[in-house]
């Protein structure tokens, strides 16, 4: 045995400037487990939005989507900073994976039976492994108060979340969770500020999130492909199920142009313009994987299996699209475009959202995010351009 492979890596932090920093095998590895977790979690808003269970859908959703997205979101930030790859690492990161594969496992009572049981044990499994991970970093850090912060404010969170679940229901039990969720958001803010902020690698994290949008761009062009496949079994219904897949995929496609075209390592060059880039990508996410929900609820609503009639299957679509772009147009896109482009992204999402009160809205919804993304084209460099400029 090699004893030195075996040995573990003292926990400094990275350097922020590290020429060539990129996602590792072991951060495109835990993504994985996301991929399944959001796939389920959309096909349950689905379920819930195709039965008209809009509100206690999307409230379901977005309590689900914060722990999927709170966890991998914190785990990135920490990689970007102490991330040594030896084999305690990798356990403690396969330990979180198993947590989020038993929250991926409780999505569906959480949606049907409001029932959060195994959500909270995934969600808790997932943010013990982390509060190792950060005591760990506390022992060979210069970080050391802002590590232990971290791994106290954090466990001790997770107590409220094991309390929140045996004792709480009902409504009480919501308005106890949103105090909960902006609790764990503040962790963050009280450990850095504290203790000291932890360092990060603008371009690695901006890698990180653009390749989670791209796990959840892919939910999309399964919903394009199962348009598809339906309209291939409903003749009554071919032209319109086609179309809903080339608007699939035109939107998707143009998500991810809008979301590719600004620097996003600029967005990110203080801690607080980091906070507003990382707490505003629940909405972008969120929205992304709710826009696949939509499609598939776009389906049942022309084949007739849907409990919402066409102008609510329509809302379905185009309040996700709305969210995702006006969300990367407020972390990304303002700060780095002319006045042309910061209005004609948001007065496209704008009109996108409204599409569904016009009699063509699957066919405005597709020409507004052409007429988009050739602004963008049209009016400046596209990220590699701006990145190659920049070096």
């Amino acid at each position: 045995m090699n004893l030195s492979a075996a040995r573990l890596v003292p926990m400094r932090p990275r350097d922020p400037n590290e020429p060539h920093r990129s996602a590792s095998p072991l951060e495109l590895f835990f993504d994985l487990v996301f991929v399944v977790a959001v796939s389920i979690a959309a096909v349950q808003l689905h379920h819930a939005l195709t039965e008209n269970h809009v509100a206690d859908g999307l409230l379901s959703y977005a309590l689900v989507f914060f722990a999927i997205w709170w966890a991998w979101m914190n785990f990135t930030w920490f990689a970007t900073s102490f991330d040594t790859d030896d084999w305690l690492y990798r356990i403690l990161t396969v330990v979180q994976m198993a947590g989020v594969l038993v929250l991926a496992a409780g999505i569906e009572s959480a949606f049907v039976d409001q029932d959060f049981a195994i959500v909270v044990l995934g969600y808790v499994v997932m943010r013990v492994a982390m509060v190792t991970q950060w005591l760990r970093a506390s022992r060979s850090s210069e970080h050391r108060k802002t590590a232990l912060t971290y791994a106290v404010g954090i466990a001790g969170v997770q107590v409220l979340w094991i309390l929140w679940w045996v004792l709480l229901d009902g409504t009480a039990a919501i308005i106890v969770f949103f105090v909960l969720v902006a609790a764990e958001m503040s962790v963050p803010l009280i450990a850095e500020r504290n203790g000291g902020p932890t360092p990060w690698h603008p371009h690695h994290i901006t890698e990180r999130y653009g390749l989670f949008t791209l796990i959840l761009l892919g939910e999309s062009l399964l919903a394009s492909a199962n348009a598809i496949i339906e309209a291939l079994h409903d003749d009554t219904a071919l032209a319109p199920l086609i179309s809903i897949s080339v608007l699939t995929l035109m939107v998707t496609a143009s998500f991810w142009w809008i979301y590719f075209w600004p620097p996003h390592h600029r967005a990110i060059g203080t801690f607080g313009n980091s906070l507003v880039y990382g707490y505003t990508h629940y909405f972008i996410f969120a929205a992304a994987g709710a826009f696949s929900a939509g499609i598939e609820v776009e389906i049942d609503v022309l084949t007739e299996h849907s409990e919402l009639g066409a102008v609510g299957g329509s809302f379905t679509v185009t309040i996700p699209i709305a969210v995702f772009v006006l969300g990367v147009w407020l972390v990304a896109i303002r700060a780095n475009a002319d006045r042309v482009v910061n209005t004609a992204v948001p007065l496209g999402a704008v009109l996108v959202l409204f599409d569904p009160l016009i009699p063509i809205p699957i066919t405005l919804t597709a020409v507004v995010m052409i007429v988009v993304v050739a602004v963008l084209v049209a009016r400046g460099p596209t990220r590699v351009e701006h990145e190659k400029l920049t070096t």
